[in-house]
């Protein structure tokens, strides 16, 4: 190591010494306080967008301006804003915005300054989920104002308890958590503001349901978003039509005695792939399994869809008792925008009942599920024809093997879609396990061709286990 020699070290502290000398003299006064302005108050006291007054939060520094819920809030203009005295803005009268996103403002003091934020908020009045007695969870249709809720025969449907929850700040009549007679169709009004809607909500009593969506949730409202969006609309379609848990099939709760068809869509993100990793993910189903299989014994039907398609192997169904060998799946907060539309193939079953009457895409062949610009998972659940994964080496080989019937193709020849034939008093099974059947999206489908296919294919299949 080089020392320093005494010359340099001397000039060194003359640098350090003025240096600090010019500090002091610049950073404080003759009594030795410091020149900066740090008492100035930052407040807002009032800011309004197209005459649209604002609510003042002091404690989150936010301004929240209500307008009507069909409101343009593309480009707002400041016309008022009232600071506290001495402050000053980023933002000025006349200034127009762009509030479909919360805008940021800094409010200066002297040399004291704070961000607020500055947001429009619609005045909506949406009932955004109705449940009865904490349990029976009613259907939404936005569109029709409507919201179905099917119970047992045996509840007394004069002293329903609605637990209702509504858009912010909103209230409804009649109230949340209070007796009501659901004898007959009863009106529920929602108010915020500007805005007003009003609902009717139809309660249905069934006593033994011809059809019923299972899953592992206790109850409709448990469900995830893809398996909701199938779930409603089911109930919605399917008369005598009820939501039922696992351990509602396990416990006997339920009657199915006159239940010919059981439909469990089952989705994960990330996908379920093989069969130990669906025993792990699915226990709710694998402690049914024993009530499932005396239900399929006795001629009951299933309909298994995505990940559902593992089920058969658990309730003697799959001769060799195999489950899909190639499966995943995305993730529905950050879904794969289609580039194109979507379709797998069905290679020759172009007649059978699950494929009438679908809207035809280019390939004659295809079954089209979505469109361009669809926001979709991918989760798939297939049965790979080959030496990878396990795969079977041929169609054929895997018929004989599982006792399955092929009848519908992935691109690189995978089965996507297959049935276990009703047969020897059993009922029949068919599953679609096709990344192309998805039910929920965060993309608007008002334009998309395709997608009632999904629909449509699900009814065709419905009717013809029931007609088995």
């Amino acid at each position: 190591m080089k020392k320093i020699t005494s010359k340099f070290a001397h000039y060194l502290y003359m640098v350090l010494a003025v240096a600090a000398v010019a500090f002091a003299t610049t950073a404080c006064s003759d009594d030795n306080t410091s020149d900066l302005q740090l008492t100035g108050n930052c407040t807002v006291k009032a800011l309004a967008l197209d005459q649209y007054e604002g609510s003042v939060d002091m404690a989150s520094r936010t301004v929240t301006v209500r307008v009507p819920e069909t409101y343009d809030t593309n480009e707002m203009s400041v016309s008022k804003l009232e600071l506290s005295d001495g402050a000053t803005a980023d933002l000025a009268v006349g200034d127009k915005l762009n509030m479909s996103v919360a805008h940021s403002m800094r409010v200066s003091n002297g040399d004291v300054f704070l961000d607020w934020t500055i947001k429009a908020m619609r005045d909506e009045a949406k009932i955004l989920s109705f449940k009865l007695n904490g349990t029976y969870v009613g259907s939404i249709d936005e569109a029709a104002k409507t919201i179905s809720v099917f119970v047992p025969d045996g509840v007394d449907v004069t002293q329903l308890v609605p637990n209702i929850t509504v858009s912010e700040n909103a209230t409804v009549t009649p109230q949340s958590n209070m007796p009501v007679d659901f004898t007959n169709p009863v009106q529920f009004t929602v108010e915020n503001n500007t805005a007003k809607a009003t609902y009717t909500v139809t309660v249905t009593k069934i006593g033994k349901p011809v059809m019923v969506f299972v899953g592992t949730a206790k109850d409709m409202s448990g469900l995830n978003a893809e398996e909701a969006d199938a779930c409603n609309w089911m109930v919605k379609n399917v008369p005598n039509s009820l939501y039922v848990s696992f351990d509602d099939i396990q416990n006997g709760s339920v009657d199915l005695s006159e239940c010919k068809v059981i439909w469990w869509h089952y989705h994960k993100d990330g996908g379920v792939d093989g069969k130990a990793a669906f025993e792990k993910a699915a226990p709710e189903a694998i402690n049914a399994a024993a009530k499932l299989r005396d239900f399929y014994n006795a001629g009951g039907a299933f309909l298994l869809t995505r990940y559902a398609t593992n089920l058969p192997a658990f309730i003697g169904a799959v001769k060799n008792e195999g489950c899909p060998n190639n499966c995943w799946g995305g993730k529905e907060d950050s879904p794969e925008i289609t580039g194109g539309p979507w379709n797998f193939f069905m290679n020759g079953n172009n007649s059978h009942a699950i494929y009438q009457n679908l809207v035809a895409g280019d390939d004659a062949n295809g079954v089209y599920t979505c469109d361009t610009g669809y926001g979709i998972t991918n989760s798939t659940a297939q049965w790979h024809i080959g030496n990878d994964w396990g795969g079977y080496a041929s169609n054929e080989v895997w018929e004989n093997e599982t006792g399955g019937k092929a009848l519908g193709f992935g691109g690189d020849g995978a089965i996507v879609v297959w049935e276990f034939p009703a047969k020897e008093g059993k009922g029949g099974i068919i599953c679609i396990g096709s990344g192309c059947y998805d039910w929920h999206t965060t993309v608007d489908t008002s334009s998309d061709r395709y997608h009632k296919n999904v629909e449509t294919m699900t009814m065709n299949a419905i009717n013809y286990l029931m007609n088995k």
